[in-house]
């Protein structure tokens, strides 16, 4: 099973040039749902009109990525996934078709949209949840974006079972402030390779991406 929880969108190449809140993000238009329920508007219509599906967060490498990683850890068909920031559902089909379309039908597939933010009680028990850029867009949200990410937080650990699994790709917080972010009910599984890049002698991450365990 899939669904999607829209988490106010996704979020890329998100910047924290400006004037900095108390933790570092300058708040934008990019952190409102209202923003992205803009934009996925705009891309359905593009979608309806030429065929397009819109725009890849992080590029097809970052779907590849979870994917590959599901596969090698032999997650069940059956394991009910939760998209949290589905956006143009770009990476729901994409792991759909990989795995579930072409081997079970599509007698095992139930979808539902949620507000991530303010879940009702029947959205619970998920093996995994898949979140790419969403709680960077979160993290810019002009009104009380902390706030908001430890509500995010609650979330998670509310839909997500026990030994489940959380996967991240951000581009705003690196791998150590997102341990310190989801410190508290999670645990630091795998760091999944991303690409490089050097400036100035120094070479880092272009974005982070983490897998933690709910414990």
């Amino acid at each position: 099973m899939s669904a999607g929880a829209d988490g106010g969108g996704a979020a890329a190449a998100l910047s924290r040039e400006g004037s900095p809140a108390k933790d570092g993000f300058v708040p934008s238009a990019l952190g409102t749902r209202e923003h992205w329920d803009a934009v996925y508007e705009r891309e359905l219509q593009t979608f309806q009109e030429y065929g397009d599906t819109g725009e890849i967060w992080f590029g097809e490498e970052s779907m590849n990525r979870l994917i590959k990683w599901m596969q090698k850890h032999k997650i069940p068909l059956d394991a009910s996934v939760l998209d949290i920031g589905t956006g143009n559902g770009v990476f729901l089909v994409e792991l759909l078709s990989g795995n579930i379309i072409e081997k079970e039908g599509l007698s095992n597939i139930n979808l539902k949209v949620e507000d991530f933010l303010n879940l009702s009680t029947k959205l619970s028990g998920f093996h995994i949840c898949i979140d790419k850029g969403t709680f960077d867009a979160i993290s810019l949200n002009p009104d009380n974006a902390f706030e908001k990410r430890k509500q995010y937080v609650k979330s998670l650990s509310s839909v997500l079972r026990v030994k489940g699994f959380f996967l991240i790709t951000s581009c705003n917080w690196t791998k150590e402030e997102l341990l310190n972010e989801f410190s508290e009910g999670f645990e630091l599984f795998e760091e999944l390779p991303t690409p490089k890049f050097t400036f100035g002698g120094r070479s880092g991450n272009s974005v982070a991406a983490l897998v933690f365990q709910k414990s």
